[in-house]
């Protein structure tokens, strides 16, 4: 890795299931000098069985990782990307400080209710539209970006937009 690596905080309230994907996700498939990390402003204290579950079974790791609160992180971030979604109410924490902040709304499949399939499916609709975005990201030119905070916040910001199934 770099001697400098890139940070990209996945940030979210209880950093147990969305934030905790997109963690695991993004360095699955980052390229070397490129970490994620994730956390949450209240954290819940432990991972959602489901969201581990499913990880697992796309063959990601997940040792190491654990719901930590935005106050314990022993780096700043470059990029923080919060993953909150609209669905009752939920309100985005607020990151402060000099990084480049995105929101990449995601509902929180673990306020399903339902038959297990339904539940589910919930699961790997999230799944599928994080890693969707994580890949729009490591598609752009990163290397030009990063040296343009305007271009680069335009570019998550598109990202965020995407909704694939």
């Amino acid at each position: 890795m770099p001697d400098n690596p890139r940070h990209i905080l996945f940030l979210c309230t209880g950093n147990s299931c969305r934030s905790v994907l997109s963690e695991a996700i993004f360095n699955h498939l980052a390229p070397a000098g490129w970490r994620a990390l994730s956390a949450g402003s209240q954290p819940a204290g432990q991972l959602h069985p489901h969201a581990v579950a499913l990880l697992h079974a796309r063959g990601i790791a997940t040792d190491g990782y654990y719901s930590k609160s935005w106050h314990d992180l022993d780096v700043t971030p470059d990029i923080v990307i919060t993953v909150c979604g609209s669905a009752a109410g939920e309100t985005c924490p607020a990151y402060l400080g000099p990084v480049v902040r995105a929101h990449w709304g995601v509902d929180d499949p673990s306020h399903v209710v339902g038959t297990p399939a339904q539940i589910d499916a919930a699961f790997e609709h999230a799944y599928r539209l994080i890693r969707a975005r994580i890949e729009a990201f490591l598609a752009l030119p990163l290397a030009q970006l990063l040296g343009d905070r305007a271009a680069l916040k335009a570019a998550l910001d598109t990202i965020g937009a995407l909704q694939r199934n």
